[in-house]
């Protein structure tokens, strides 16, 4: 050991030092004696030292013993019991909860979006003060080669709690030249805002394009695959597969793929300052039997949906924690094939083959780190109506429903918001709503960071 060759050059070098610096036989006695006391106190050090490590790696053979002996043979799930004694943190899974809540103020009482037939989710939601939805955000990776996340939703409905399943998937961490598959429920890549959570918006509520064609998001059950290409420039494509039970599909059943996705991006920087995405996508149902505007007007046919999107980001100093520029917007196609059946309006089963259409744009600007505004348009077009269905929910009237807000949030930290929205809609032909909403937003525990 180094050490023990320094004592022997010491020891050298004061036996053969220069005659001037010799000692008479009784120093020169005393000072091997020390020197020898000093050799067997290092090399007791060293044999106890030695004697520590070899019980600590006895020890971790041991528990690695017992951890093989509580690992399940095939077919074999592990007991809870031994599930206890498995010290490692491995098994335990981020856990987040997402709370919110609000207070809305309109000045018309009634919501309709005249020549549309929207979900449950669509809905403008209740005036006062309301809890919003909460969410319970569970993830962890399985091993080196998968990842499972699970985000549990409550919320109120007509004075009843309702929970839901959001999103409950597995996705690969380790697949060859970029591919990752998901599978289970979640959000799909549809447009710019369908695949992101609520609580991560930069408005209140979604704007008029999301709420009506996508019920605010598109989640089922099916299998999505994805692939990020070898390109200078950020390009993705992928697409999916799903049972059809969301909005805009419904009552899918048997074994059949109800509807499928596809979709295709590109992206990147301009400097140090800006950085920018284009996307294409399409969800394309099949067999829909889809109820919407609380179950009164039913659709049965084929719907399929287009989606453009553009988002932009600019951060003037290059530090978009200090101050940056968002412009962000989408444009959708809705071609649906069928038969419309209001219930409420008594129309019957009408034959229906037209399309309809809608876009919004948005800007937000955060001026202080802390601080944040921005504005937002959205509008619809409703196309044609059969004469079947004038008088229904799909009757537009020769009205185009539009949507004008603008907000203001303060950011006090990654894990709390809090917000102030004015919207101005006319969702039908003399109906002006003039909506004012406080919000806030709060992050407790783990919560994954949002996508671009």
């Amino acid at each position: 050991m180094s050490n023990k060759l320094l004592l022997a050059a010491s020891v050298a070098a004061i036996i053969t030092a220069s005659p001037a610096f010799a000692a008479d036989d009784a120093d020169l006695n005393a000072l091997r004696n020390e020197i020898a006391a000093m050799k067997q106190a290092y090399e007791s050090k060293i044999e106890l030292l030695e004697s520590k490590v070899q019980t600590l790696e006895n020890r971790q053979d041991q528990t690695a013993g017992k951890v093989a002996a509580i690992q399940p043979s095939a077919g074999k799930a592990i007991p809870a019991t031994s599930q206890k004694r498995i010290n490692d943190n491995s098994f335990n899974p981020e856990v987040g909860v997402i709370l919110q809540g609000k207070y809305q103020n309109f000045s018309e009482g009634e919501s309709e979006i005249a020549g549309f037939a929207i979900g449950e989710e669509g809905e403008r939601g209740k005036e006062g003060l309301a809890l919003d939805e909460t969410e319970l955000n569970f993830s962890a990776n399985v091993d080196d080669k998968f990842r499972g996340s699970a985000t549990i939703a409550l919320h109120e409905h007509e004075g009843e709690t309702e929970v839901e399943v959001e999103e409950a998937y597995v996705e690969t961490t380790a697949l060859p030249y970029g591919l990752q598959a998901k599978a289970g429920r979640f959000f799909s890549e549809l447009g710019y805002l369908n695949s992101h959570h609520g609580h991560a918006d930069d408005f209140a509520d979604r704007p008029l394009t999301n709420r009506v064609f996508l019920d605010n998001n598109y989640g089922d059950d099916g299998i999505q695959i994805s692939a990020v290409l070898p390109t200078d420039m950020y390009s993705e494509i992928g697409g999916g597969i799903y049972r059809g039970d969301d909005f805009p599909g419904g009552e899918a059943s048997g074994n059949d793929i109800g509807a499928w996705t596809a979709y295709g991006r590109i992206g990147g920087d301009i400097g140090d300052q800006t950085s920018w995405r284009l996307g294409l996508s399409t969800l394309q149902a099949e067999g829909v039997e889809r109820a919407a505007a609380e179950d009164e007007v039913i659709f049965n046919g084929d719907s399929n949906l287009y989606i453009a999107d553009a988002r932009m980001v600019y951060a003037p100093t290059g530090n978009n924690a200090e101050q940056e520029l968002i412009f962000q917007g989408e444009y959708f196609l809705r071609d649906e094939d069928g038969a419309y059946d209001d219930t409420g309006a008594g129309t019957g089963s009408v034959a229906y083959d037209d399309s309809q259409s809608g876009w919004y744009a948005q800007s937000v600007y955060k001026f202080l780190p802390q601080w944040r505004a921005g504005a937002r348009y959205s509008q619809l077009y409703a196309g044609g109506v059969p004469a079947g269905l004038t008088g229904s929910a799909l009757d537009d009237e020769g009205h185009d429903p539009w949507s004008a807000s603008a907000m203001l949030d303060w950011t006090n930290s990654e894990f709390s918001r809090a917000r102030l929205q004015y919207n101005r809609e006319e969702l039908a032909a003399g109906h002006e709503d003039n909506q004012f909403i406080v919000q806030y937003v709060m992050s407790l525990g783990a919560h994954g960071a949002h996508a671009y």
